[in-house]
């Protein structure tokens, strides 16, 4: 599909997604993890678009669980009521609110609904680990699934996806990737014909199997809320100096990493994994002002592994996200080796000893009671 006229295709078919019965009260729930970017999404424009190609894994026990109540919404009531870990959140609640404003103009449905959101995560919210892209695909993927439901849309899978990815994207620029595929790329490239800057597709037929069973321990050094958000370090990016210097490395990047994802490439892989790490809290220090996310646990923890891998000569890397939290990625069979190392070494960097012990997985996927 062209992505240039997915948006104008999508406000033209939302002409027949406004009239519809309804009886009663309905529900639907799907769940969807966090992702992490092995090259990351930073610096946008226009709405929600991205300077550059990004390309992630999705996880498996990083994830939000959302379950959606709807039904025909009555005279003086308000359309949203937003439960996070079974306590009201007004300020997300608010955030929703703005969402299903923005996106009504693809789902005019949402103005006759209402709606009771019940959200929870795995793992903290707000703490660099992607829980904006988790909730707002599992979000996006119930939408879809109501469309579905009361108009009998979206009947193949690509398509449901597509427009799941699309949906998400709007509310998370991330969330577009948490999608189904062990791994998923969102923007525009050559290199992968069907790629678009509108919504994410999975590479899983470009992936190696040995990357396909890599787990993700992800180290939680400091689990409290961010100090500056991710969307203010992408408006950041609109000025900044070394932004048009970023997006051609990330393209190089990518090309390289698509080769180390295909031929099973696991140094090329680490390289290009940590450098994008690096580079991502180097834009965030360098900006004006300057985002500190960085703590000192999080720098001795990687000061360890460099160590501990050069002493075993294993094959495994390091990432961050827009935040303190280390994730190590390695293959599944080192994983005794590198529990281990996480338990005896590592933990007491770790906030309160935390960490999560995650692996790749396939994706979001609906939750049936």
């Amino acid at each position: 599909m062209n992505d240039k006229l997915i948006s104008t295709q999508y406000k033209q078919k939302a002409y027949d997604l406004a009239n519809f019965d309804l009886t009663g009260s309905q529900s639907i729930s799907w769940e969807s993890p966090s992702n992490i970017a092995l090259i990351k999404y930073w610096g946008k424009h226009d709405d929600q678009l991205p300077q550059n190609p990004s390309l992630s894994f999705n996880l498996k026990n990083s994830k939000t669980i959302t379950n959606i109540i709807y039904q025909k919404k009555e005279p003086d009531e308000s359309s949203i009521r937003y439960f996070f870990e079974d306590q009201r959140n007004v300020p997300f609640e608010k955030r929703i609110k703005n969402y299903f404003e923005k996106i009504a103009v693809y789902l005019p449905f949402l103005k006759k609904l209402d709606f009771t959101i019940y959200s929870k995560n795995t793992f903290p919210h707000s703490a660099g680990i992607g829980s904006s892209a988790s909730s707002f695909s599992a979000l996006a993927h119930s939408l879809c699934s109501i469309e579905r439901e009361l108009f009998h849309t979206l009947p193949g899978q690509d398509e449901f996806y597509r427009k799941a990815s699309f949906l998400a994207r709007l509310g998370s620029g991330s969330a577009s990737r948490s999608i189904p595929g062990k791994a998923v790329l969102w923007g525009k490239t050559e290199r992968v014909t069907e790629s678009s800057d509108e919504y994410a597709v999975p590479i899983d037929e470009q992936v190696h199997h040995l990357f396909k069973s890599y787990r993700d321990a992800v180290l939680i050094i400091d689990s409290g809320q961010k100090t500056s958000s991710s969307s203010k370090g992408h408006m950041l990016m609109e000025n900044h100096s070394f932004a048009k210097a970023r997006y051609l490395q990330a393209n190089i990047n990518l090309e390289k990493m698509l080769l180390a994802l295909k031929t099973g490439g696991e140094k090329l892989f680490a390289e290009i994994v940590e450098s994008e790490a690096m580079t991502l809290h180097a834009l965030m220090l360098s900006s004006n002002p300057a985002i500190f996310l960085i703590k000192p646990n999080t720098l001795a923890v990687i000061e360890k592994l460099k160590e501990f891998r050069r002493k075993q000569c294993l094959n495994f890397a390091f990432t961050l996200d827009a935040g303190p939290n280390v994730h190590i990625l390695y293959p599944n069979k080192i994983q005794a080796i590198m529990v281990n190392f996480i338990e005896n070494e590592l933990l007491p960097f770790c906030e309160n000893g935390k960490w999560i012990d995650d692996e790749i997985s396939n994706g979001p996927k609906q939750i049936f009671s």
